[in-house]
């Protein structure tokens, strides 16, 4: 009976991810005459059509910004985790903005851009999130599990914070740091308000920016919506099926301590 429930579970959760891959690629013919289960068919016209609409230059160019905010956000993370391990006072801090609403700081972010004129730039979609509290407070919590006994060993062979950092903490801190930055890769990768209010030149739209405009443009378009969502998805299922088991073990870990 229970495997029978979570069986049931599973298929409602999975249900509107089955309909999507099945919309993205039905003939255009079964979903304008209402006949989607009669007309069973396949094509592969509704991602050619999204070629023509520009999908792969938005999807390449997302790719490459929230790659670039990932590697900032775990590079100052992991330095800014070590500072508050090395008795940083600022912990509090980290906490405390952990749980202000980012829409509170749309505003202020956008008066701060405007005056710094990287409003429609793609700086703009990169430097506020250069630094990430959530990040640094889950890298901190994988450096408190580190003995002390293991750095004070290092830092009598000699081994200053460039070498802890790099040899000793790195290694150790992988699968904290894979896991951090799919965390932090799906979190930027889905922003949808943020970059509509501060980019309005489509050369710099994300992928989301420019799902809710051909939503807009195609609103009844379900085989072409459906392919453009199944398809921007593509990036986050890959990489959390490639980095599954640092994900899990990282948050098994963290349950344990």
């Amino acid at each position: 009976m229970r495997h029978l429930f979570v069986l049931l579970v599973v298929l409602f959760v999975a249900l509107p991810f089955l309909w999507m891959a099945y919309a993205a690629f039905m003939p255009q013919e079964a979903v304008y005459s209402g006949e989607v289960f009669s007309k069973i068919g396949f094509t592969l016209d509704n991602v050619k059509r999204l070629q023509k609409e520009g999908f792969w230059e938005r999807l390449l160019f997302s790719l490459g910004l929230t790659g670039g905010v990932v590697f900032l956000q775990l590079l100052l993370g992991f330095l800014a985790a070590y500072a508050l391990r090395g008795g940083l006072r600022l912990l509090a801090v980290y906490l405390i903005l952990m749980a202000i609403p980012s829409e509170l700081l749309l505003v202020p972010l956008y008066g701060l851009l405007k005056g710094l004129r990287l409003l429609d730039h793609p700086l703009a979609l990169v430097l506020p999130f250069a630094v990430s509290p959530f990040v640094i407070y889950l890298l901190y919590q994988a450096l408190k599990a580190i003995p002390e006994e293991l750095l004070e060993a290092a830092r009598l062979d000699g081994a200053g914070h460039g070498v802890l950092l790099s040899h000793v903490l790195l290694p150790l801190l992988r699968p904290s740091l894979v896991a951090a930055g799919v965390l932090s890769f799906a979190a930027h990768w889905n922003l949808v308000l943020y970059p509509r209010v501060m980019v309005s030149d489509p050369r710099f739209w994300t992928i989301q920016t420019w799902l809710t405009d051909l939503q807009r443009k195609y609103p009844v378009d379900w085989g072409l919506l459906s392919a453009a969502a199944l398809l921007s998805i593509l990036p986050l299922a890959l990489l959390y099926l490639f980095f599954e088991r640092s994900i899990v073990s990282t948050f098994e870990e963290g349950l344990k301590g």
